[in-house]
């Protein structure tokens, strides 16, 4: 089960709730990252749109995204929200817990790979990772990207880094974000293959790539080139090919050739 280091939610978090008991005033759920901690949620907080009975909206068994409404941290007490939870939003989250479970089960195969057991892995890994990346699952994205240093950094023990960066390698599959389009080029006269050349390939020298950024640049017949950009993020993305761009049309002007560059939509 995906964990939480607190006890208790914030007021205002979002949280994954199974739903367990339906009444006609309100209904009990189970927060799944809190241990399976109890939570009301009231009969004016199910829906902002008109409903007839309460099992119109919520079944047994359901999961759904809640909002944290008010806690009794004395009492131990905890309402939420259906309805406060815009799309937006619910979106977001599962997305979060999506990436939570697979986080969690990277820990658990190397929990079993040392003999050790989860709860050690979220205290030699996951809660290390959360602190210096801001999420765990984005360390070991890291990880993935930059080997066992990227955990050792963030004070990941020598030996669990080893193993949890290698299956994080093999393990993780990072989403690409991906640009494409045709540059135009043309030199003419005395030395235009030479010029061209020093052209197209301004930017080896200007233009630095981001961790996981990968150039696709080749010819589809003169004087047309497809250029292909992938990168983890389009920021990286977009920024690579700015930057690629200006070196090629800086070095275009000073041979005295022509540029222009199309972008292919997706």
């Amino acid at each position: 089960m995906v964990r939480k280091r607190e006890k208790l939610p914030r007021v205002y978090e979002l949280v994954i709730g199974t739903v367990k008991e339906i009444y006609d005033h309100g209904a009990f759920v189970e927060l799944d990252e809190y241990g399976g901690l109890e939570a009301y949620v009231p009969l004016n907080e199910i829906s902002h749109t008109w409903f007839r009975g309460i099992r119109e909206v919520l079944k047994v068994g359901q999961k759904r995204v809640f909002k944290v409404i008010r806690v009794n941290r004395a009492k131990g007490l905890v309402d939420v929200s259906l309805r406060k939870v815009s799309d937006s939003e619910r979106k977001e989250k599962m997305i979060e817990w999506k990436r939570a479970q697979r986080a969690e089960k990277l820990l658990e195969l190397a929990a079993e790979r040392l003999g050790k057991t989860l709860d050690e892995a979220y205290e030699k890994v996951g809660w290390k990772l959360e602190d210096y990346y801001g999420e765990i699952y984005r360390g070991l994205e890291e990880a993935h990207l930059r080997g066992p240093e990227a955990l050792i950094e963030a004070g990941v023990p020598k030996r669990w880094a080893k193993v949890v960066a290698e299956l994080a390698k093999n393990s993780i599959r990072l989403p690409k974000a991906r640009i494409s389009g045709i540059v135009t080029a043309q030199c003419m006269g005395k030395n235009g293959v030479v010029k061209l050349k020093k052209v197209l390939t301004a930017w080896k020298e200007k233009v630095s790539l981001p961790d996981g950024v990968s150039i696709r640049f080749y010819t589809m017949g003169a004087p047309r080139y497809k250029l292909d950009i992938e990168a983890l993020n389009f920021k990286d993305a977009e920024r690579t090919l700015k930057e690629m761009l200006k070196a090629m049309e800086e070095a275009a002007e000073k041979e005295g050739c022509s540029f222009s560059f199309e972008r292919l939509k997706r």
